[in-house]
């Protein structure tokens, strides 16, 4: 009898392995299938709740995951990519999407389980055509799932004629709080909603639980595979976890929904098996559909309250809502491409201005100063790929020749400021090790990096209060201001070798101060650059520009 028993936990927890890793093979299948444009596809096309419904779910079929999509969606909010309103809908949708598995399992085709395994193995391994190996993946993760399914089915009969098991689906059935306690634990413990489905299917086809027993579990499941979300948003930013608190709030108001209706649940669904002559396991199917369907047809109109609840409940200030793009208008570059071009240089020196207050304040080093400091730059590449993706589609529209050597110059400040941001991220990063490491450093040394960070400061300042394609600069102010970082840079340099040699600055020192001042002088060549592109506009022979590689 105890071996027996060994088996039977051997054989479900084998059975459960090889089913989550075929959902994970027909997962990467299926994507690798489709392409790595899942992220786009989330990107993209979540411009209002209901496409934000229809991408989550649309992934969601395609990477055989709610959770994955979830944690997708949380990585995209975290970066900026997408509001919180969005995320709630791309959700919704994967929800829905997740419930294709389901869907799956409830046909019977267990028997050729095994079958589909080979096939899938054969082309994974004696095919090497790379489109051909993702189609065998896919066979592969769908014979392994069915196969995972029916050990785990095999595995669970014998409990039907054990009593203590008996009581307790009978205690779940009489109280359905329990069995909304056991989906979720359960739930929990496997990280995966479409594996608590499945061996809840695997129950009710061999009548190891009640129709009113097994929707309670369904119900836990579903809040129980919010916990990845949670995970995925521990270390993200406010907004992602507003998102997995969003998810969270979503799937309990729909549980509490449906247990305070589960008598007309539970009729609706004994209606649809005898109408439709369904098998067990396709009954949990279309419960779990109905489930997620109906919840987000309820709960859909009233996103903005779900974001403003989770907003008092998680408060503080979300970065990518506070820096976000102020000029960049999608209907003008359809309309008018001349002027879409104005709105992204007043979009890049916006986002030039917020680099300058980076550089500004890059000196103070407190916790609060250096957390500002640190939204402030994801803020800025957030913005970068905004401004990229609007000059992209501005590439593509008819401009003028002058309006399309505005646009590439735009291209390169572009991604100037971005490497500007990283090297303020850089320079505060040897200020704390500076600190931390309590590294000293000769007065001369010290008061030559300032005088450096002063000069740097102030010109990358005037770059941005001038900065403007359509009137070139004074081409003598920019050539003095070059002329003074040269002389300024060349000095510094030769000061500190005689420091060394004379042993004024420790080693140690030495190492943060190059550099701290190799930081600074590429700031320095990066404004300048900006300038000097800004001259050059009009001119058929350029003038060479220093190209400096972080």
């Amino acid at each position: 009898m105890e071996l027996s028993a060994l088996q039977m936990i051997f054989t479900f927890i084998g059975g459960l392995g090889i089913f989550l890793y075929g959902i994970k093979q027909m997962g990467d299948g299926l994507q690798a299938a489709a392409g790595d444009r899942l992220r786009g596809i989330l990107n993209r096309f979540t411009s209002n709740p209901i496409m934000g419904v229809l991408a989550g779910m649309i992934v969601t079929i395609l990477i055989q995951s709610s959770s994955g999509t979830t944690v997708i969606t949380i990585g995209l909010v975290s970066a900026g990519f997408m509001t919180m309103r969005q995320a709630i809908g791309v959700v919704m949708g994967a929800n829905i999407g997740t419930t294709v598995t389901a869907f799956i399992i409830g046909i019977n085709i267990g028997e050729y389980a095994l079958p589909i395994l080979a096939l899938g193995a054969f082309l994974i391994f004696f095919i090497q055509k790379r489109k051909v190996k993702n189609i065998g993946m896919i066979f592969f993760g769908f014979g392994s799932l069915f196969y995972g399914l029916e050990l785990m089915s095999g595995a669970v009969k014998p409990l039907a004629n054990l009593e203590g098991f008996k009581q307790i689906m009978l205690d779940m059935s009489s109280t359905p709080i329990l069995g909304v306690l056991a989906g979720t634990f359960v739930t929990l413990i496997v990280q995966s909603s479409s594996a608590t489905i499945g061996i809840l299917q695997g129950f009710y086809a061999n009548d190891l639980v009640s129709l009113h027993g097994a929707l309670p579990i369904l119900l836990g499941d579903n809040i129980g595979t919010t916990i990845t979300a949670v995970l995925a948003s521990l270390a993200g930013s406010i907004a992602a976890k507003r998102v997995a608190m969003a998810h969270v709030m979503f799937n309990v108001i729909g549980a509490a929904v449906f247990l305070l209706i589960l008598p007309f649940y539970e009729m609706t669904m004994e209606w649809i098996q005898h109408a439709m002559n369904l098998n067990p396991k396709m009954v949990i199917a279309f419960a779990h559909g109905t489930f997620n369907v109906t919840n987000t047809l309820i709960q859909l109109p009233f996103i903005f309250a779900l974001a403003w609840i989770v907003t008092k409940i998680i408060p503080g200030e979300d970065v990518n809502e506070k820096y976000k793009p102020k000029y960049l208008d999608n209907n003008l570059i359809n309309r008018a491409p001349s002027i879409a071009l104005q709105e992204a240089q007043d979009e890049i020196q916006n986002i030039g201005k917020m680099t300058v207050s980076m550089l500004n304040n890059v000196e103070n080093i407190d916790e609060k100063a250096i957390k500002k400091h640190k939204d402030k730059h994801l803020a800025v590449d957030n913005m970068y790929d905004n401004v990229r993706q609007y000059l992209n589609k501005l590439s593509e529209k008819k401009l003028s020749a002058k309006d399309a050597e505005r646009l590439s110059v735009l291209y390169d400040v572009n991604r100037t400021i971005l490497k500007v941001s990283t090297l303020t991220e850089s320079y505060l990063e040897e200020l704390q090790k500076k600190q931390s490491a309590d590294i000293q450093i000769s007065s001369k040394a010290e008061e030559s990096i300032e005088r450096l960070y002063e000069h740097v400061k102030i010109s990358y300042e005037k770059t941005f209060e001038v900065f403007d394609v359509y009137d070139n600069l004074k081409k003598d102010e920019v050539v003095k201001r070059s002329q003074d970082s040269y002389v300024l840079e060349h000095d510094l340099r030769k000061k500190h070798i005689k420091r060394l040699s004379s042993g004024e600055c420790s080693p140690e020192g030495s190492l943060v101060y190059i550099d701290m001042i190799s930081i600074l002088e590429r700031i320095g060549y990066h404004s300048r650059n900006i300038s000097e592109s800004m001259i050059n506009l009009g001119e058929h022979s350029y003038t060479q520009t220093t190209e400096v590689k972080i």
